[in-house]
């Protein structure tokens, strides 16, 4: 069964950082592309950052120059360097992995609190 577990959201000032995790069991991790999405409260789920397999990045133009996505495949990790923090990224902020040929089924972590004050 596969498996994602965040960790690393919290509360921090505006201007601040954080660095958000994500380890991925039962999957060939090193096959699937991984997402970052993020929801505020009464707002639509959306895509911030990815990550290819052969570490390929995009970014949503609301976060280019102050977030950054990598992976380590051998720890079956993923994070999310969040910088430069501003009141508008304050949402739950999910990971996620993309299906593979292998396996098509996406599958999505429970998620972990960001918030920003100002």
């Amino acid at each position: 069964q596969v498996q994602l577990v965040e960790s690393g959201g919290g509360l921090v000032q505006a201007g601040g950082s954080l660095r958000l995790s994500c380890t991925v069991s039962g999957s060939i991790f090193k096959l699937n592309t991984m997402n970052w999405y993020r929801q505020a409260p009464g707002k639509e789920r959306e895509l911030v950052a990815r990550i290819l397999s052969g570490g390929m990045t995009n970014y949503a133009d609301s976060v280019k120059g102050r977030f950054t996505i990598s992976r380590d495949n051998a720890k079956n990790t993923v994070w999310l360097q969040v910088d430069s923090l501003k009141p508008e990224d304050t949402a739950v902020y999910y990971c996620n992995a993309a299906g593979t040929l292998l396996d098509p089924r996406a599958y999505w972590g429970q998620g972990t609190q960001v918030t920003v004050s100002s």
